[in-house]
């Protein structure tokens, strides 16, 4: 389910855009918010839930394939911008919406 379609959301800043590696993961904390971003080589910012839903496994540790975030503990991927499952009667994860102005990224968090 994504946040934007959830309720209002607000726009927190995060981090530079240079301090998103390319391909893998970093952890935030948005209030009561863990997040996962992600920057894809071809420079498209993603935020999911911190957790999978599968097995409970920090996203953050994982890596993109394509736009797809690959969970470390049992590589179940997720569609970076729906969090829909590619395992048939998974779970789909959280999605927040992103902003980049100039190198400042911002996450969607409800309001």
């Amino acid at each position: 389910m994504s946040v934007a379609l959830a309720s209002a959301v607000r726009f927190v800043p995060i981090c530079d855009l240079t301090e998103l590696p390319i391909g893998l993961g970093r952890p935030f904390r948005i209030g009561d918010h863990a997040v996962a971003v992600f920057r894809s080589r071809a420079g498209k910012v993603f935020a999911v839930a911190n957790r999978c839903p599968h097995k409970g496994g920090p996203l953050a540790d994982g890596m993109l394939a394509g736009e797809q975030v690959v969970c470390p503990y049992h590589a179940f991927r997720y569609q970076a911008d729906s969090g829909e499952c590619d395992q048939a009667n998974a779970c789909a994860v959280t999605t927040y919406p992103v902003e980049v102005m100039g190198d400042t990224v911002s996450v969607g968090v409800p309001a």
